[in-house]
């Protein structure tokens, strides 16, 4: 499968890159993991496993409702993707640079936040509570998405 380079969390992400990735970390290059990781890589969105499995089926690249699902908790996992919990369906996105997620609690749609934004909030939250961002590195902040009235 080749995919043009696209934008990722501000770097290019070369097409052979989701090989390069499965191999690194053991795993056979499957065409759906394949799939599944180009299509995350390309979109730069947080997809929850419905989402991912229609984008792919619209593009021509269907893949079972099951493999998306077993691919994205094998992905998550090794540590090459991230599972985003809040309202509604848990949401995947790349694995890359640190970042922090922003959650609607209505529409339940996930935005990234690189680090550097809130490092000095995190920094406070740390000297307040004594609480430190986890492996992930990431904070999530609820609240309403501008297209739910927020």
């Amino acid at each position: 499968m080749s995919v043009a380079p696209q934008m990722e969390h501000g770097r290019t992400a070369m097409p052979d890159e989701p090989r390069v990735r499965l191999r690194k970390h053991g795993l056979r290059c499957t065409p759906g993991r394949l799939r599944v990781l180009a299509l995350l890589t390309a979109s730069g969105r947080h997809l929850s496993i419905a989402q991912t499995w229609e984008e792919l089926a619209r593009t021509g690249s269907a893949v079972h409702p099951a493999t998306v699902y077993r691919t994205l908790e094998t992905l998550t996992e090794i540590g090459l993707v991230h599972a985003v919990h809040g309202p509604g369906p848990v949401r995947y996105g790349i694995t890359g640079e640190p970042h922090h997620h922003t959650v609607c609690r209505q529409c339940g749609h996930v935005e990234g936040l690189a680090s550097r934004h809130l490092t000095e909030a995190v920094e406070k939250i740390e000297e307040l509570t004594g609480l430190r961002p986890d492996a992930s590195g990431s904070l999530l902040v609820y609240g309403r998405c501008a297209d739910c009235g927020g």
